[in-house]
């Protein structure tokens, strides 16, 4: 067995002490996204902050929020991968978020101030197994080991929530090509859509190397138009040195190195049937102003478009839960000559709730296949399944094992199948 992560270790440890403050919470959690870009705007469920007060006779905190959540797993290659691969790898990410609601401290109505870090200890899991896409969503690019200022933003509420606007550093895939946020349609929200944990699922190939997220969050400016509760329509520019290969995650301050991300998306939500059934479709169009670098390649400008949406199919108790099948699917294109996938399509299925006594629980399987750059890659595609079960053990926290099969990894067009499995743990505090 090959080395684990300090910090793994450590994090691991600490979660048995807090799996045991979360086991006397009341506070009920159902199905959740095992994908770091999907946690909520504010991390965590806040539940440890309320024991505490509860325990210090705090009756108001008025609008300080503390939370976190800690997604961390371990992975095992099966078959396939490069020559001289770990087989087994770790990886742990952690996010600790300070938040401060304007409305309830100072009267300051429709105001919210953020402020998270985030540490993340891990090991090349993708890059072991030749996989481009990414079957395991938590590690990302180098270094691998790292402490930063993950979020610092001001968002405010204007015109009875119709109009809203964010600045400051944030994660744009919270609030772009998110196809695992619930549906907002009144008691009918899906919790999460899917649970799987590959990178496409919360960032489209196509924008892999141009759009900011996890964990390399940037600075920049959302706005956001919401007349309805239907329909929406977005516009957003941010620091877009991480086309350059610049780790904006990992600075305090604004880069802005002759670089920049615009994006605009608009969706629309509706009530399917008789029984109502959620569903909703987005697309989006983004523009990176300025150079590309990835490795001796490189260009100025590129361009894309994405859409997404989910549907739920069927309801085993229509009107009572949410037990039952959604479906989502994703595409996106780009006119990019340095960017490692050009096209990317991709579908799942998920089910709630449908085994007895365990209605907390989910699984599902999706595919990911995306078209790669034939200028760095001597493969054309790269095919990736994934299947999934997602157990609720007890509130805030979920233990969940993935299996991941990759026909054809696009590292390398000698690189046999690879067959990887990971289980997933993730705690909410």
């Amino acid at each position: 067995m090959n080395r684990i992560s300090n910090g793994f270790v450590f994090v691991f440890i600490s979660s048995i002490f807090v799996s045991a403050a979360l086991a006397a919470s009341e506070t009920e959690s159902t199905t959740i996204s095992a994908n770091p870009a999907a946690t909520n705007i504010l991390a965590g469920s806040g539940v440890v902050q309320k024991i505490m007060e509860k325990q210090l006779g705090i009756k108001n905190n008025h609008g300080i929020r503390i939370g976190g959540a800690w997604i961390a797993d371990i992975d095992q290659l099966f078959m396939g991968g490069v020559s001289g691969a770990d087989r087994f790898s770790a990886n742990s990410s952690f996010q600790q978020s300070f938040s401060i609601d304007g409305e309830k401290m100072a009267a300051w109505k429709g105001s919210l101030f953020d402020a998270e870090l985030l540490q993340f200890n891990g090991q090349n899991t993708n890059g072991d197994a030749g996989v481009v896409q990414g079957y395991n969503s938590l590690p990302g690019s180098p270094p691998l080991n790292r402490t930063e200022l993950y979020q610092l933003w001001y968002r405010q509420e204007l015109f009875d929530k119709k109009f809203i606007f964010r600045i400051g550093k944030t994660v744009p895939t919270y609030n772009f090509n998110n196809i695992v946020k619930p549906v907002p349609i009144s008691h009918h929200n899906i919790p999460a859509i899917t649970s799987l944990i590959y990178t496409p699922i919360f960032v489209n190939s196509t924008m892999l190397g141009v759009l900011p997220g996890y964990y390399n969050s940037a600075y920049g400016l959302e706005l956001t138009f919401a007349p309805t509760n239907d329909w929406y329509l977005s516009l957003a520019g941010y620091d877009g040195s991480g086309a350059q290969g610049i780790q904006t995650g990992t600075h305090t301050w604004p880069v802005f190195k002759g670089s920049y991300f615009y994006i605009s998306e608009t969706g629309y939500s509706w009530l399917l049937g008789k029984n109502k059934k959620p569903g909703n479709f987005a697309i989006g169009l983004w523009h990176e102003d300025g150079p590309i670098k990835n490795g001796d390649l490189s260009e100025k400008n590129a361009s894309g478009i994405y859409l997404f949406g989910s549907q739920r199919l069927w309801y085993k108790h229509p009107g009572e839960n949410y037990s039952g099948i959604s479906s989502f699917y994703q595409y996106g294109i780009n006119n990019s000559g340095v960017l490692r996938m050009q096209q990317y399509v991709g579908a799942g299925l998920t089910a709630f709730g449908l085994v007895p006594n365990r209605f907390a629980d989910s699984f599902g399987a999706g595919f990911a296949w995306s078209w790669l750059n034939q200028s760095i890659f001597h493969r054309k595609t790269e095919l990736m399944l994934q299947g999934y079960y997602q157990a609720k053990i007890i509130n805030n926290v979920y233990l969940e094992p993935v299996l991941s099969y990759i026909p054809s990894p696009g590292d390398n067009k000698n690189l046999p199948a690879a067959l990887a499995g990971t289980i997933r743990a993730v705690i909410l505090v």
